[in-house]
């Protein structure tokens, strides 16, 4: 379980890494807003609020740092993504609005269910997260903060936190349906990026 946490916390922090040094490389970010804002909830929470064990808090310590970077990315490239319809006002109030509903729903959801460990909120979150990656690829015209390394460092990660929460809730037929919806959306995300970035003349593995 140890070997598997681990594991799991170094293919993530290495999507995170990843996904910080396109943002940076493309002046844009690779997250999407909703995702961002439920990474942020999720791992100030379990860091903070509902203390895991010591290496896992570690973990979530160390990806709640590296979130704070994207949300600057974020923050400070997406503004010049969106239409020039879109003011400031709005774009700012709509990250603080979806922040504050994310944080809410990861607390509330834990505590409805006393899931301390954390695990309903944190795959229903991971579930999220994919399927905006495939829609994020579909709607940009180019592939700016993203890239098939960061697609499977997540998959990998994830992977390996199933087989943690495999173990540790066996009965759970709600975790067993998110690891492989989850999956299944890692694999559509890699599958369409290949084939974007072979249609816009560029080799899927030339992008770190």
């Amino acid at each position: 379980m140890l070997a598997l946490a681990v594991a799991s916390g170094i293919f993530w922090s290495i999507t995170y890494l990843l996904i910080i040094k396109r943002g940076f490389q493309d002046k844009a970010c690779g997250m999407p807003m909703a995702a961002l804002c439920l990474n942020i909830s999720w791992e100030f929470l379990f860091s903070f609020v509902f203390l895991p064990g010591a290496v896992q808090r570690v973990i979530n310590i160390a990806w709640f740092g590296l979130d704070l970077v994207i949300a600057v990315q974020f923050l400070a490239y997406e503004r010049a993504r969106r239409p020039a319809a879109v003011s400031a006002a709005f774009f700012y109030a709509s990250f603080a609005s979806i922040l504050a509903t994310a944080f809410l729903t990861v607390l509330l959801v834990t505590r409805e269910f006393a899931n301390w460990g954390g695990y309903y909120t944190a795959f229903g979150q991971n579930l999220l997260m994919s399927i905006l990656f495939v829609r994020m690829l579909q709607d940009r015209k180019d592939l700016a903060g993203q890239s098939l390394y960061i697609g499977a460092a997540k998959m990998v990660g994830t992977f390996c936190a199933s087989l943690i929460v495999f173990r540790a809730i066996p009965d759970s037929t709600l975790t067993v349906f998110f690891a492989w919806a989850i999956l299944f959306f890692d694999l559509a995300y890699l599958a369409l990026y290949i084939q974007k970035s072979r249609r816009l003349g560029i080799h899927p593995l030339a992008r770190w």
